[in-house]
């Protein structure tokens, strides 16, 4: 596995955590750990545009925390999974998988 998509697991796990850390901070001080969260976050996100292409990174990144966080949603904090939502979460999965091969093809006719 190449590093970069090493870095972008982990810039989409730390996404989740800052999310999380949104809907359950009551303290200043979380703020503090939740700040340092984004923090490294987005050091990871740097660090996986170094060496995938930057649109790939970003809508994995996006789509990885859409998903997340309305999955968080769905069972931490009691929210409602309509089938819409589901629809759209699924379009987004597709489409990232969609892009990733784009970017597959494209190495190949560039070789």
């Amino acid at each position: 596995m190449n590093k970069g998509w090493i870095y972008v697991i982990l810039t989409c796990l730390f996404e989740l955590f800052w999310v999380y850390g949104f809907n359950v901070a009551s303290a200043w001080w979380h703020w503090i750990i939740i700040i340092t969260i984004i923090l490294i976050d987005f050091y990871f996100l740097a660090k996986a545009c170094e060496t995938l292409p930057t649109g790939t990174v970003y809508a994995i990144f996006a789509a990885a925390g859409t998903v997340g966080t309305a999955l968080m949603d769905l069972f931490l904090f009691e929210g409602a999974l309509s089938v819409a939502k589901l629809f759209f979460m699924t379009l987004l999965v597709f489409g990232v998988i969609l892009l990733k091969l784009s970017d597959q093809h494209t190495e190949m006719e560039k070789e």
